[in-house]
């Protein structure tokens, strides 16, 4: 299948790059496991962004005719991870819709990328993150508070900074069920504004640092707060 793919071709949309000669996907510069058919179909759907890619399509293309499998069941699995990869939705697609009976659509914007020189994007990301790291290093142990400019009495804490930018993107995409959803599976913890936290890593101090919560609810719990949430930092 790889033979088919574009040779070293660089894409982005929204928050993902994705490397079709690599066979990477990575979300803020971080690698999304995604492998297999799932990433197959990504790979066609972005050889032509706005096009329909027919169900036809994708068995002549992925599923061999001496292969004996439910065609039906793997196709509708393989997207159904795909769509979990880009936290996407079916009823409300920002990337693969759904063309009922049909086939898939990407519907997003589609950039080429220009490989970099001598290095691959998770080398530059893990470069960035150094300098960082080095120069915000005093931060490290640090008491801050949670805050809000906003006057808010509370602030969603994601409990990483992968569901930190998988709220950015459901809050982008005013998807409140997303958002219901991560707060009942406690990946996004409920914490009021005064709330103490120390500081444990700030790689990358201009989005947030990783903390542990020092008081109320959710004491003990690690979370990744964002920079405009953190007060008290010297």
């Amino acid at each position: 299948m790889r033979d088919a793919f574009p040779v070293a071709t660089e894409l982005c949309f929204g928050a993902y790059h994705i490397d079709l000669r690599t066979g990477e996907l990575r979300k803020h510069g971080r690698k999304v496991r995604l492998a297999g058919r799932p990433f197959q179909i990504l790979a066609l759907l972005l050889e032509q962004p706005g096009e329909l890619l027919t169900r036809k399509q994708l068995q002549e293309r992925l599923w061999p005719r001496d292969t004996f499998v439910d065609f039906e069941h793997g196709v509708n699995a393989a997207v159904q991870t795909l769509r979990r990869a880009l936290c996407d939705s079916h009823k409300k697609p920002r990337y693969v819709e759904t063309l009922p009976r049909r086939g898939y659509r990407f519907i997003a914007a589609v950039e080429t990328v220009p490989a970099t020189a001598g290095r691959s994007p998770g080398s530059v990301v893990h470069q960035k993150e150094k300098t960082a790291a080095a120069a915000r290093s005093d931060w490290i142990g640090q008491i801050a508070k949670i805050c809000d400019d906003a006057g808010r009495n509370y602030v969603l804490l994601p409990i990483t900074e992968e569901i930190f930018a998988e709220m950015n993107d459901c809050e982008a995409a005013k998807d409140d069920l997303g958002i219901s959803l991560l707060v009942a599976a406690e990946k996004l913890l409920l914490v009021n504004c005064g709330t103490k936290v120390k500081i444990l890593d700030a790689r990358n101090p201009d989005l947030g640092c990783k903390v542990r919560i020092l008081d109320g609810q959710f004491v003990g719990e690690k979370a990744f707060a964002s920079r405009a949430h953190l007060s008290g930092l010297s």
